[in-house]
């Protein structure tokens, strides 16, 4: 099976982001960069299908020089090549966009399963798996938390959470599935893998090889344009109430009725 795990370079969570001085964008310089969340438990489930079933598991991801660190990690867990699409073209492209794009990439590699995380954790779009599944013309089933592939390779059922509990979708392959936190625990990187990864290869296409002109990009695919940034209003400081219970009671309905105007 040629199975494609689809994965993005965001900053790390655990730190606070900084606008720029223009007010454009975030201050992206000596900030730690990882791979998104989301995008490890579609890895971790790409190389549980692959150890099930047979077959490789290529990593693809579009960005700058700076991804390849996410790219040769995924390789070091196992995966078995790696794809990184980069061309200054592609800047700026919206969901649809990187779907158009994405669609080119895993179409020269091939593919029976795609899988990327629900979202990304930055912009929180979660639309680009859906979109590239309609480019390619293929099912897909959002937010998964179970995947299961049939012993002939023709199908999948998938298990997704809703209001009344499990749903279960089963749909022919090919197929792209968008994976939900707890479907696994992806692995750690072993020593040998580290090792292994740095020999590993991974082709680099530009928009050339990709088959896509400028002219293209520029007439299909959608542009973002950020006029500015700014951070959220200062909040007010709470009021701590003080006294008996009765006393606080009755000044938390006044301050709810005359400042909050809630009731």
């Amino acid at each position: 099976m040629k199975i494609i795990a689809l994965i993005k370079q965001v900053s790390d969570t655990a730190i606070s982001l900084k606008i720029n001085a223009d007010a454009t964008d975030i201050e992206y310089q000596n900030i730690p960069w990882v791979i998104n969340p989301y995008d490890e438990y579609a890895v971790e489930e790409a190389l549980r299908i692959k150890e099930k079933h047979g077959g490789s598991v290529t990593v693809i991801s579009i960005g700058p020089d700076r991804i390849v660190d996410i790219l040769r990690s995924s390789l070091a867990m196992d995966a078995d090549e790696g794809v990184h699409v980069k061309d200054s073209v592609f800047d700026g492209s919206d969901a649809y966009s990187t779907g158009l794009i994405l669609s080119k990439a895993v179409s020269i590699s091939g593919y029976d399963i795609i899988l990327c995380g629900r979202q990304a954790v930055d912009d929180g779009w979660g639309q680009v798996g859906s979109a590239l599944a309609e480019i390619l013309n293929i099912p897909s089933v959002s937010s998964i938390l179970k995947l299961e592939i049939s012993e002939d390779k023709k199908t999948a059922v998938a298990a997704r959470e809703i209001d009344e509990g499990l749903e279960i979708v089963e749909v022919p392959l090919p197929a792209l599935f968008t994976i939900q936190q707890g479907i696994n625990k992806p692995r750690y990187a072993s020593l040998p893998g580290i090792m292994k990864a740095k020999k590993k290869k991974i082709k680099v296409f530009d928009a050339g090889a990709l088959g896509i002109s400028p002219h293209e990009v520029g007439r299909n695919a959608s542009r973002i344009h950020i006029k500015k940034l700014s951070y959220p209003p200062e909040r007010k400081k709470g009021k701590v109430l003080r006294g008996d219970s009765k006393a606080m009671a009755k000044e938390l309905a006044n301050l709810l009725k005359n400042e909050a105007k809630v009731i």
